[in-house]
């Protein structure tokens, strides 16, 4: 992929670029946002030109832009419970003992979402909170990710090796499109379908991986 000159080799293809979508579609919808992205985006082209590594790394908004969006995937073991649950018998419990050869399923957006660990504003998209303090209960918790409390790129022998390539080069484009274009939605209701990755597509056209979205050019800086 080729923008303003530069070649970015882009690493897991698919999920990096889904996750590109998903930053695209979320800045059209909250379009303040997105000005706020580029007012930090176009004063730090205009202090240092092409914005460096460790420049880019420290911007705080487009930090916590990408850490909200990711947020928002042997043998016989007892698995301990954070909170007690009440099983069919009416017994409360707090571990559950799990039999080797079980398939156990980790809901990742369940774990981003909790409530409990993230507050009540768990399910809106708000780069704001990576700006502030995080609740308690997620520092408490020990969330096993390997990036921001989150489990996006999961965790231990089983995290994702390339997750900071991905995450440096969702900035780099992300800094390239958001200083030249601006993005609006478009008229198409957009739905988010659940696979092996994430992936967006036009209501009633469902399994036909596209994004929408109308695109201005914006006048050079001077």
């Amino acid at each position: 992929m080729n923008i303003i000159g530069r070649t970015f080799t882009f690493a897991g293809t698919d999920t990096t670029s889904n996750a590109f979508a998903r930053v695209l579609h979320l800045l059209a919808t909250y379009p303040e946002a997105q000005d706020r992205l580029r007012r930090e985006v176009m004063e730090a082209r205009r202090i240092h030109g092409d914005i460096p590594y460790d420049v880019l790394n420290g911007l705080p908004f487009l930090d916590a832009v990408c850490r909200e969006t990711m947020r928002l995937t042997r043998q016989d073991v007892v698995l301990p419970l954070s909170n007690p649950v009440k099983g069919i018998d009416g017994r409360e419990m707090s571990n559950i003992f799990i039999p080797n050869n079980t398939n156990v399923v980790v809901s990742i957006l369940c774990a981003n979402t909790d409530p409990a660990l993230w507050g009540s504003d768990a399910n809106e998209w708000k780069p704001d909170r990576w700006l502030s303090p995080l609740p308690q209960a997620l520092i408490d918790a020990h969330m096993p990710g390997v990036y921001s409390h989150v489990l996006t790129f999961l965790g231990g022998g089983r995290a994702c090796i390339g997750f900071k390539f991905s995450e440096l080069e969702m900035k780099a484009v992300l800094t390239s499109m958001v200083s030249q274009f601006e993005f609006f939605l478009s008229e198409k209701e957009i739905l988010w379908e659940m696979g092996g990755i994430v992936t967006p597509s036009v209501k009633g056209a469902p399994g036909q991986p596209k994004l929408p979205l109308k695109v201005k050019r914006l006048a050079p800086a001077n």
